[in-house]
Formats: structure tokens, C-alpha cells, sequence
């Protein structure tokens, strides 16, 4: 048996499911983490948000190669091994793209405009997935279904905080009719509570998982691993720890979710 955490960006997993990672590899289990939006972006230009977001980095245009890095000394962490999926991160991502080698190459001398960015901002980053992109929710379901080992046990994120690279995902990993575990996405869960006592006041189970110490701790040390992402939930590495802490004693340790 094979867990397979499907994981949106090059951080999500380790944030959400470190823990629980670092005590199934503690044990022998094998562990993969799959990053869906781990692509190289278009030549660019960038979006004035994609921009801002690389100054926030301290990244610049080599912020995914950066991220790529990062996620490979987290998972390193963590004792698991990672695959890195060619969809690029939702801020990168313009109309007519494909993101495995189908793409017709422009006629020589022709001239292309650039196509609007689908997510010019964080208000359209936090919405519905863009109609546009019922093709890449396919395209991607079908890239899973060939590359799923028979015996994988499939973790997906609930979606709490309705990010469209979560939004992407979840209904990827649903469409593969498969049974699937469901983790909450961290640190969004903080603001959303309430939607996991939705969840478990309707027939989703509720699966809990011990973390030792050494696991917690290496789940801290994968977080800090993608050290260019602490700025955007935390002040410093030390806020972060203490946060990753508090969170693992609200739970009791690590959970899952199933639908009943």
C-alpha cells in the first residue's frame, strides 16, 4: 500500500499533513506527495499580482524553481518522495495553455497577443474555478488515472478557504471515482472550523492519528523548509513552530476524513 498526498502547491502537504506523514514513514508505511500546481510559468510577462507576490518571496521569476527546491528538502524531511505535476500555479495560468506537450506551435512569424491572466488577483484566486478551465480538471483527472499505482490509498484537501488550486484538486481526485481520505487544508482550517463540524454533523467520518514528538517535530522542520512561503501566514519561523504546535494539540494529533 502506497499514500498518495495529492498536495495543490509545493507547501500544502507538508503543512496540512506533515505529522501524519513524518509517523506513517516513522513506520515503514510508503508515502508520496504529489504537487499538482508545481509547473514552470509561460516566459511571462507576469500579472502585477504574480509580481508582487515574487517581491513577497524575495524570489523574483525564478520564484517555482525556488518553490521546487524547497519542496524537495521538505519532503527530504519528512523521509518521503515527491513527483512535481506540470500545472503551473493559478496565478501563472492564461487561457489556451496545455501543460503536456499538446500545445500546436505558433506558425514561424506569426504574432501571438499575450491572453488575460484567469486569476489577475487574490479575490480571483479565493473564487470559482474559471469556466475556462473545465478541460484542465479533465486533462489533470486523466494524467492521475495513469499514473495511480493499483494499491495507492488517496488523500485529497477538503478545500476550506475555496482556493482554486485546492478547487482544482479535490474535483480532479473526484472524478477519479476512487475511494479517497480527505485532509484539511492548513492554515485555512483555522478561519473555517466550522466547516469541519458541518462535515462531521452529516455521514463523514472522522480518523485519528497518533503523531510522536519526533514526528511533530520533523513536520515543523518540513514547514520551515519552504522558507520563502513563512511571510505569508507567519511573522518568523518561531510563530510558525508555535502554530504548527497549537494545531496538532486541537486535533489530538493528525485526522482524515472519509465520506460515510
Amino acid at each position: 500500500m502506497t499514500w498518495i498526498y495529492l498536495s495543490p502547491h509545493l507547501d500544502d502537504a507538508a503543512l496540512s499533513c506533515g505529522g501524519l506523514i513524518a509517523q506513517q514513514t516513522l513506520a515503514g508505511e510508503g508515502v508520496e506527495i504529489w504537487t499538482i500546481c508545481a509547473g514552470d510559468p509561460p516566459p511571462g510577462p507576469f500579472s502585477p499580482f504574480a509580481e508582487e507576490l515574487h517581491s513577497r518571496w524575495q524570489s523574483g521569476k525564478e520564484a517555482v524553481a525556488l518553490r521546487r527546491q524547497e519542496d524537495l528538502v521538505a519532503c527530504a524531511r519528512l523521509s518521503t518522495t515527491c513527483r512535481h505535476l506540470p500545472v503551473p500555479d493559478c496565478i501563472y495560468r492564461q487561457a489556451g495553455q496545455d501543460y503536456w506537450g499538446h500545445s500546436d506551435p505558433a506558425p514561424p512569424g506569426s504574432h501571438q497577443e499575450p491572453t488575460p491572466f484567469l486569476y489577475p488577483d487574490q479575490e480571483a484566486i479565493f473564487a470559482a474555478l474559471h469556466p475556462l478551465e473545465d478541460g484542465l480538471v479533465r486533462r489533470l483527472t486523466l494524467k492521475l488515472r495513469e499514473m495511480l499505482p493499483s494499491d495507492a490509498e488517496l488523500v485529497c484537501p477538503l478545500t476550506l478557504g475555496g482556493h482554486v488550486d485546492h478547487q482544482l484538486t479535490r474535483q480532479a481526485a473526484e472524478s477519479l471515482g476512487l475511494p479517497l481520505w480527505y485532509y484539511a487544508d492548513y492554515p485555512y482550517v483555522i478561519q473555517h472550523y466550522d466547516q469541519i463540524e458541518a462535515i462531521e454533523a452529516s455521514d463523514w467520518l472522522r480518523q485519528r492519528f497518533s503523531v510522536s514528538l519526533a514526528a511533530l517535530q520533523a513536520w515543523i522542520q518540513a514547514v520551515a523548509a519552504h522558507q520563502s512561503q513563512i511571510s505569508t501566514f507567519w511573522p518568523d519561523v518561531a510563530a510558525m513552530e508555535a502554530a504548527i504546535a497549537a494545531y496538532h494539540d486541537h486535533f489530538g494529533g493528525a485526522v482524515l476524513w472519509k465520506k460515510g
